[in-house]
């Protein structure tokens, strides 16, 4: 018994570094959008999109959401990671976006590598 139990938690790390390396891989993304987005950058911030989210968000659209957000980040912006969901079948990245006027929280959700939506509320 003891042994299975040893075997569960030898199992359960070396899974993780593999969730470290996914949660680095979507911090990485994670800043490119708001690279992309603090550059007014439509191309860029939907460069490593899926095809839904390519058709769903214009560029009209990434223009309003831009403005309000690169002027809120004019005072400075602090992100933090906050948690990982698995909602059917797509990692949701979850990050706190700290502004001198308030939070807000960011989720980005991937599916096979490719960013499938990205909300701030």
């Amino acid at each position: 018994m003891i042994r299975l139990i040893l075997a569960g938690f030898f199992l359960c790390f070396l899974a993780m570094p593999s969730r470290a390396e996914d949660d680095a891989q979507a911090r990485i993304l994670f800043d490119k959008l708001l690279a992309a987005n603090d550059a007014d950058d439509y191309d860029a911030f939907v460069a490593n999109a899926d095809d839904g989210l390519k058709g769903a968000l214009t560029k009209t659209q990434f223009d309003a959401v831009a403005s309000m957000m690169t002027k809120r980040a004019e005072g400075g912006r602090e992100v933090a990671f906050l948690g990982e969901l698995n909602q059917s079948g797509y990692e949701v990245y979850l990050y706190r976006l700290r502004f001198k006027d308030g939070d807000v929280l960011g989720t980005m959700a991937l599916k096979d590598g490719k960013i499938a939506g990205i909300f701030f509320k």
